[in-house]
């Protein structure tokens, strides 16, 4: 049991923010912009001016719901409220609309898409072309490197508290709800594409882009419904760093045993992440965040206020209106970035296809 409390009280988790918001308009009303998004939002002070969404009804009763003034019946009308209001875009859509929804949009438009970018590389690449050609400045919602416990892990990652990273282990095994997202049940790529990309892209944003990747992603027998529910992933990073992912969302016996878990070894110290949503999600458990350096002191937990849902959203709105105040600034979550995530999901599609190296007897 770890009782001490850390006394590194410099950490920074505090997420990306502008010096003034910009107001805000969103495609999309489903249960990430009302669970998430516009939470978020609220909590970062943010202002909402108009909202649209293919079932307008819903839109109506999202925007009653957290008071946003407008709520328009298609996308060239929310375009007009953006353009009378000098608003930011969110498109929070199933990602094989979004390449369509940005073709409507204003050139030199500020947007920023829900993950994944489209379903498959060909998508991403389409996406990426739209942005560049329209000159937009987009970001890419991969939110978890925006979590409170990623910054701080992060920012003693990069005083090199830690060291040089040699080992990096993520850990998912629990049993998913995932009858609260019927789309998903269509899908050719379901697993890595709609939540393992979340620990690719954070694990990214610690190390930068593997060399290759070795890949299983599966069905379970007891979830024959959904394309996939288990993967394996190696992503390489040579002879020194080892990264490893480790993805059963099938656990079905009981909760004594899930585990929702990163570990970042380092050559002077280790951190540890409980990232509790994901155990009894969607209400979760507690986070937990713990590290150990070379001082004889022990495992510390660090109190980090704030988790992944919804203050990770805060800082990939946030860094998107910083680089709208300055375009010199490294929005960590752009549509450029977010694209190697990308290039790095199709890596694992085309491994796990491709299968293992046959053993010979």
């Amino acid at each position: 049991m770890v009782d001490n409390v850390s006394t590194i009280e410099e950490l920074n988790y505090v997420p990306e923010m502008p010096e003034k918001a910009k107001n805000i308009v969103i495609i999309g009303a489903g249960g990430i912009v009302s669970g998430s998004h516009l939470p978020a939002y609220k909590l970062a002070s943010y202002p909402v001016v108009g909202i649209y969404d293919l079932n307008e009804e819903r839109a109506k009763e999202v925007a009653k719901q957290f008071d946003i003034p407008e709520v328009a019946s298609t996308i060239p009308e929310l375009v007009e409220i953006a353009k009378k209001n000098d608003a930011v875009f969110d498109i929070a859509v199933p990602a094989s609309a979004t390449a369509s929804i940005l073709k409507q949009l204003p050139d030199g438009a500020a947007v920023l898409m829900q993950k994944p970018m489209g379903e498959s590389i060909e998508q991403a690449k389409e996406i990426l072309d739209i942005c560049h050609e329209k000159n937009l400045i987009a970001g890419v919602n991969f939110q978890l490197r925006q979590a409170p416990y990623i910054i701080a892990a992060r920012q003693l990652i990069d005083e090199g508290k830690i060291g040089e990273i040699v080992d990096i282990d993520w850990r998912v095994v629990e049993l998913h709800p995932w009858h609260l997202w019927d789309f998903l049940f269509s899908k050719e790529r379901m697993e890595i594409n709609y939540h393992s990309i979340h620990y690719i892209d954070c694990i990214r944003s610690f190390v930068g882009d593997p060399t290759s990747v070795y890949c299983k992603t599966m069905q379970h027998p007891k979830m024959r419904d959904l394309a996939q529910t288990r993967t394996a992933i190696i992503m390489d990073y040579g002879k020194d760093l080892r990264v490893n992912l480790h993805i059963n969302h099938n656990h079905d016996y009981a909760k004594d045993y899930q585990e929702s878990m990163l570990k970042i070894e380092g050559m002077k110290g280790a951190i540890r992440v409980r990232l509790g949503l994901i155990l009894d999600y969607p209400e979760g458990r507690p986070d937990k965040v713990e590290y150990i350096l070379d001082d004889g002191e022990g495992w510390r937990e660090l109190k980090v206020r704030g988790s992944w849902f919804p203050e990770a959203f805060i800082g990939t709105m946030g860094g998107l209106m910083k680089k709208l105040e300055n375009p010199d600034y490294d929005y960590m979550n752009s549509v450029e970035d977010a694209y190697h995530t990308m290039c790095v999901v199709e890596s694992c599609y085309k491994s796990s296809a491709e299968g293992g190296t046959p053993v010979e007897y």
